[in-house]
Formats: structure tokens, C-alpha cells, sequence
């Protein structure tokens, strides 16, 4: 392994192997519309402001990375930072609108409980919540979203979550991945894989914070 011509042949075989299996994890939707995706400069776009940091939510955390963004932003004064939020892996639902979660029982499929009532979830509790419900009201996805937060939702999970969902629903994974990426909320934007976009917002200058 001195000869480094040999370690490039390896490691070349071993990453495309790599990427032969998790290609094959994935519904062909999902790795027809991944493979279609730019790979450079697109998103999250130039983020200016001197402040920049990455919350990467990969589970809902009982909503503290919605939190967390907000404590980010919240000490800096205003218009000299700013936010990326990646919703993958199991925080994906934060980046649907309440039709879908009462549709796919999203809440009791995923032991998710809406703070306002202390039950399975059957709208999304991070979605226009009544004041005072959540820790604090600026943690709410709407309000994020108006005070300048990119948002992005992970592709992989979208297609994973929604088949996993889809028979109680009573549609087929295709419907279901269609319907939920039809209802995604305004101003999130579908980007190929959550990991895909941690890379791209700490390229674009951002620290990084775990959700």
C-alpha cells in the first residue's frame, strides 16, 4: 500500500460499491429525482451575513432544533445572522403540512405528541401553534421561515417515510411520495438528501449545531 496509484484503484472501488448499496436502499423515484439534482452552488445559495450556522435536525427532539435555531439567531442583532435548518432522517415531518399529518397518523405512527394536547400528534405541532404552546412562539416552522430561515427537507427520507406510511393511508408508496412532496410547506425547499445539504451549508460558510 506505499504505491499511492494502488490506494486510489481501492478506495474508488470501495466508494462506488458504496454507492451501488445505498442506491439500492432507495425507491427509484427517489434515486431517479437525487440523481437529477444539481451538485453545485444552487442551494442554499449565497448566505451573506456575517453570522452563519447549520442546525442539523435528523430527529424531532421533542422540536429543540426548531429551538435551537432560534437561539442562535435570537442574541445576534438584527439582519447579521442567519440560519440553515435541515429536516432529515426523523425530523422530516416538521417540513409537512397538518393535511399530512392527520392523513398518515403521523403522529401516532412515529410516537410524536402534540404539546397542546399531550396526545398523538394528528396536525403538525410546529405549524401556526396557538401563543404559548411551544417553548417559545418563534420556534414555530412559519415564523422561521417569515424571519429569513433557509429550510431544507431531505428527498431520502421524504420517499422512505412516506412508503413506510402509505397502507394506512390506503395508497401506494408512489401516491404517498407524490402527495407528500406536493405538501410540503411553502418556502422549504426538497433538496436530495439531508447529508447532501449538511455538506452544501457548511461549504456555504455555516457552522455546524446538532438538533
Amino acid at each position: 500500500m506505499t504505491d499511492p496509484a494502488p490506494r486510489r484503484s481501492l478506495f474508488t472501488r470501495l466508494g462506488g460499491a458504496m454507492a451501488v448499496g445505498l442506491a439500492g436502499l432507495l425507491p427509484a423515484a427517489a434515486r431517479a429525482q437525487t440523481a437529477a439534482a444539481p451538485e453545485t452552488g444552487e442551494w442554499p445559495g449565497a448566505l451573506t451575513r456575517r453570522h452563519r450556522q447549520l442546525v442539523d435536525a435528523a430527529e424531532i427532539n421533542g422540536g429543540f432544533p426548531l429551538a435551537f435555531t432560534v437561539a442562535f439567531l435570537a442574541p445576534n442583532p438584527p439582519g447579521s445572522a442567519q440560519a440553515v435548518l435541515i429536516l432529515r432522517h426523523g425530523a422530516l415531518p416538521i417540513a409537512l403540512n397538518s393535511a399530512m399529518w392527520e392523513k398518515y397518523k403521523i403522529g401516532a405512527a412515529l410516537k410524536i405528541n402534540d404539546p397542546e394536547t399531550q396526545a398523538p400528534a394528528i396536525k403538525n405541532p410546529y405549524l401556526n401553534p396557538k401563543p404559548g404552546v411551544l417553548m417559545t412562539d418563534d420556534m414555530a416552522v412559519d415564523r422561521l421561515l417569515a424571519a429569513g430561515t433557509i429550510v431544507g427537507a431531505c428527498n431520502v427520507a421524504l420517499h422512505v417515510m412516506s412508503k413506510k406510511l402509505a397502507a394506512g393511508a390506503g395508497v401506494s408508496a408512489e401516491d404517498a411520495a407524490k402527495e407528500w412532496t406536493a405538501n410540503v410547506i411553502p418556502g422549504i425547499t426538497v433538496i436530495p438528501s439531508g447529508t447532501w445539504g449538511v455538506n452544501r451549508a457548511q461549504e456555504a460558510g455555516c457552522t455546524y449545531c446538532a438538533g
